[in-house]
């Protein structure tokens, strides 16, 4: 791989070029069975309020007790994110009032997260990489929620969402276009949905993200930056961050200056819109939790942790391609996603030639099943063709018992009926014709039949395809491509 790059997009102005400054910062929920400081269920979608403790509730006299399992979560994503485990860290209060904040306060992290710095390397689509660096993750519990909408005269407070933990992940202000904010945001939600430690389930807001946006002519110090507040759909953020740069470049090209605020996106609008001034750390007052005693553990531990954690995806990507000469596309689309990842591992185990097949594999894979499964709006877990049958439809091209147009037919049948692709090929007749006999009578009489378009082609080579067409039209498909080349190069004299 090459060594990421930073290159800057600049935007166009009325009175020059404007660079944009993005950093980030993700909340993404930890898998757990139950929450940061109780045993309270975190599972989605119960009744109001039915998932809540009197911790989470937070009536007098009740502590909170922290969750281990939430611990080690955190630390096996800084260790995916290639960032620095702190084997001490505390727990503030970070006091601000909230309807849906039982407490008054926020149990969090400030000075001292559990984990440091670190750093992302995400790929654009223009093949360039950029390192985006990671300033800390730290835990946290989340609030519950206001429901404004049930009551005419009132709002109600579902707390099931009250003290579950969260994630934070803030990156430095490494981003310079929608772009990297959305392939980093991608890569980071891919390193955790592979550690398993937060599903990344965006419409249940199981992952959103703060977007930090400025603007500054290319050089000069960061401007001042607005913040743009839970963004749950990385398109969105995309569309949030275009916005708000062209509207602080007015602002600026005009003569005004950028106030700093929290701001929300309206995607119905394609616009942002002030929330509130943007508070500082000072504004919450933070202070060492006086509840809960300071996280310390082991470097055997962290060790013990990381000796479990699964091939990720940028040494799974390296693997692919150096083992199956993938392109870094191919590799980068096979491991966006970890279940799709173990479907090409598991075609792969399948074949007898990996060496032979491998590439061939990743083909069919991403164009005819992905291609498939995104036209039919499913994922790969609801795939009718297991790895199995896909192994052996690739394994018969491979061996060159049938042609990439039949292996096509034969796959639409898998894909709807079912059954084993070999015995499928048997009883219907689907083997392809490698008589060299039979090939060539069907190439002479298709030649014999045509002595303009046999001029035209010694004339045009490049012709040479329209009697390649036609010997396969004649024969259903069913003949060697490769072979029918062959013999009309020599027949032809080309």
């Amino acid at each position: 791989m090459n060594a990421p790059v930073k290159t800057s997009k600049l935007i166009k102005g009325e009175t020059g070029d404007w660079e944009m400054v993005i950093g980030l910062e993700i909340h993404a929920q930890v898998t757990s069975k139950s929450k940061l400081f109780s045993g309270a269920s975190t599972e989605f979608g119960g009744a109001p309020n039915d998932h809540v403790s009197l911790v989470d509730a937070a009536m007098p006299g009740m502590l909170p007790v922290i969750n281990e399992e939430c611990v080690s979560q955190a630390i096996r994503s800084g260790l995916g994110l290639n960032a620095q485990i702190n084997l001490k860290s505390t727990f503030d209060r970070k006091n601000y009032f909230y309807p849906d904040l039982p407490q008054g306060y926020q149990i969090s992290q400030y000075k001292s997260p559990i984990v440091g710095e670190g750093q992302v390397t995400v790929e654009l689509g223009d093949g360039r990489s950029v390192a985006i660096g990671i300033e800390r993750l730290h835990l946290e519990q989340d609030a519950g929620k206001s429901l404004h909408d049930q009551h005419p005269s009132m709002s109600f407070v579902d707390l099931n969402r009250s003290g579950v933990a969260l994630m934070e992940i803030v990156s430095k202000p490494d981003m310079r276009s929608a772009e990297e904010a959305q392939a980093y945001v991608a890569k980071v939600r891919t390193i955790l949905r592979y550690l398993g430690t937060c599903d990344g389930d965006m419409e249940k807001g199981n992952l959103r993200a703060d977007l930090n946006v400025s603007v500054r002519r290319p050089g000069a110090p960061f401007g001042t930056r607005c913040e743009i507040k839970n963004v749950n759909s990385i398109r969105f953020m995309g569309q949030a961050i275009d916005y708000e740069a062209r509207r602080q470049i007015e602002i600026l090209e005009d003569g005004g200056v950028i106030d700093q605020e929290t701001r929300l996106y309206d995607p119905n609008k394609g616009e942002t819109r002030s929330m509130r001034s943007k508070e500082e750390a000072h504004d919450y007052r933070y202070f060492p939790d006086p509840d809960l005693l300071p996280l310390e553990f082991t470097q055997a531990y962290v060790d013990g942790l990381k000796a479990k954690l699964p091939e990720l995806p940028d040494a799974k990507r390296a693997r692919f391609m150096a083992d199956f000469g993938l392109t870094p596309y191919d590799a980068s689309v096979l491991v966006t996603e970890r279940e799709s990842a173990d479907f090409f591992e598991a075609v792969l185990g399948q074949l007898a030639d990996k060496a032979r097949d491998g590439k061939l594999a990743a083909n069919w894979v991403i164009n005819e099943l992905f291609g498939r499964l995104n036209k039919e709006g499913q994922d790969i877990s609801a795939s009718p063709v297991s790895a199995e049958q896909m192994a052996a439809i690739i394994s018969l091209i491979g061996e060159g018992t049938i042609s990439g147009k039949i292996a096509k037919d034969l796959f639409e049948i898998v894909w709807t009926k079912g059954g084993d692709p070999r015995a499928l090929v048997e009883t219907l007749g689907m083997k392809q014709v490698t008589d060299l006999g039979a090939i060539e009578k069907v190439v002479d009489d298709i030649i014999a039949a045509n002595p303009d378009k046999v001029e035209q082609a010694r004339a045009k080579p490049q012709l040479m395809g329209w009697f390649v067409g036609q010997v396969m039209k004649s024969t259903g498909g069913k003949v060697n491509p490769q072979a029918v080349n062959d013999l009309l190069k020599a027949k032809l004299g080309i």
